[in-house]
C-alpha cells in the first residue's frame, strides 16, 4: 500500500508524543526537521511504515533517546506474560484450540500508541474481555491449518510489545500441530515506536519454540527492500508467512508469497482497503498468492 493522505496528521501527532515522552522542553528545530524531511518525500512511492521508521530514526537521533518506548514495551510485556497462564487454560478449554490461539494473538493486536488509539492498562484489559466473544470477520484458519500441516519452515512476523506474549501461544500451538515445521520469529531490526524488538522475543521466551531473528530494519512492519538479505533469504524459502498487524499488511499485501495476514483493522484506511469495517479481527490469506483464496 502507498502512503495515504489520511496518515500524515498521525506520523506529526507521533513525533509530538515521542517529544514528550523524552521530556524535550524545546520542539523547534525537531519540527523544523520532521517537517523538512516530509517535504522530500515522493509520497507516491512510499508507504506509511517505512516513512514512520524515518521519522521516528529522526526522532532518536534529535532527542538523544535510543529506545523511547523501552519502558513502555518491557511493561505490557510483563502484563500479559504475567496472564499466559491463565490465557492458554481458557484456549485448552475451547472447542478449537488452534482457532481460538490465533483469535487470541488477533486481540494483542489492540495494543497500539499512536496518537488516534492509545490504550490504557485499563482499556487493553476491556478491550481483551469484550473481543474474546466476537468472531473473526475474515477466517482463513482452516486454510491455514491445513497448510501448516505440511508446511517445512513457517516465518512469523511480530507486531507490537504484549501482543508479543500472544504470539507466543499461538507459535507454540503451531509447534505443536507440526514439531518437524522450523518456525522463525523475526523482530524489527531497531527500537520502532512500541514494535518489539529481539531483546522483547527473547524476554518473553519465543525462542522456546522458534528462532528468533532480526529483520534488520527500523521500518514500522516489514519494507522488504529495506531488509537483511539474511531476512529476505527466509522469507523466500518460507512455506508459510504469518504476518501479524496493520503495518505489516500495508507492506506486504501487494506480494505474492503465501502470507496469512493476522490483524484488527485500527483505521478506516486499513478497513477500507480490505473491504471489511473498522474493530474488525481478520486471518486472511494473501489474495495475491497463486490460486488466491481457497
Amino acid at each position: 500500500m502507498r502512503i495515504q493522505e489520511k496518515c500524515i496528521p498521525c506520523i506529526v501527532n507521533q513525533t509530538i508524543k515521542v517529544a514528550d515522552m523524552v521530556d524535550l522542553q524545546e520542539k523547534n528545530d525537531l519540527l523544523k526537521s520532521v517537517f523538512g524531511y516530509l517535504s522530500k518525500v515522493d509520497y507516491t512511492s512510499s508507504s506509511t511504515p517505512e516513512l514512520i521508521g524515518e521519522i521516528f530514526a529522526l526522532l532518536k537521533r534529535e532527542t538523544g533517546n535510543p529506545d523511547p518506548y523501552k519502558e513502555t514495551r518491557a511493561r505490557y510485556n510483563k502484563m500479559f506474560l504475567d496472564q499466559l497462564p491463565m490465557l492458554e487454560q481458557e484456549i485448552t478449554k475451547a472447542d478449537d484450540p488452534f482457532l481460538e490461539s490465533i483469535k487470541y494473538a488477533i486481540i494483542g493486536n489492540i495494543i497500539d500508541f499512536n496518537p488516534i488509539h492509545d490504550l490504557s492498562l485499563a482499556d487493553v484489559k476491556a478491550c481483551f474481555d469484550k473481543l474474546k466473544t466476537e468472531s473473526l470477520e475474515l477466517d482463513d484458519s482452516a486454510l491455514l491449518l491445513q497448510e501448516l500441516q505440511s508446511a517445512a519452515v513457517l516465518l512469523y512476523l511480530g507486531d507490537n510489545c504484549g501482543e508479543i506474549c500472544l504470539d507466543k501461544i499461538l507459535v507454540k500451538k503451531m509447534k505443536e500441530i507440526n514439531p518437524s515445521c522450523q518456525i522463525f520469529f523475526a523482530a524489527r531490526g531497531t527500537s520502532v515506536v512500541n514494535d518489539s524488538i529481539e531483546e522483547d522475543a527473547y524476554a518473553v521466551g519465543i525462542d522456546d519454540y522458534a528462532d528468533i531473528i532480526s529483520n534488520g530494519d527500523g521500518s514500522l512492519g516489514t519494507v522488504l527492500h529495506r531488509t537483511s538479505e539474511t531476512f529476505q533469504d527466509i522469507y523466500r524459502k518460507a512455506d508459510i508467512i504469518i504476518a501479524k498487524g496493520q503495518a505489516n499488511y500495508e507492506c506486504l499485501s501487494e506480494e505474492s508469497q503465501n502470507i496469512f495476514f493476522l490483524l484488527m483493522t485500527k483505521c478506516r484506511v486499513i478497513a477500507n482497503d480490505i473491504g471489511i469495517p473498522e474493530g474488525k479481527m481478520i486471518c486472511m490469506k494473501n489474495r495475491l498468492h497463486t490460486g488466491g483464496l481457497q
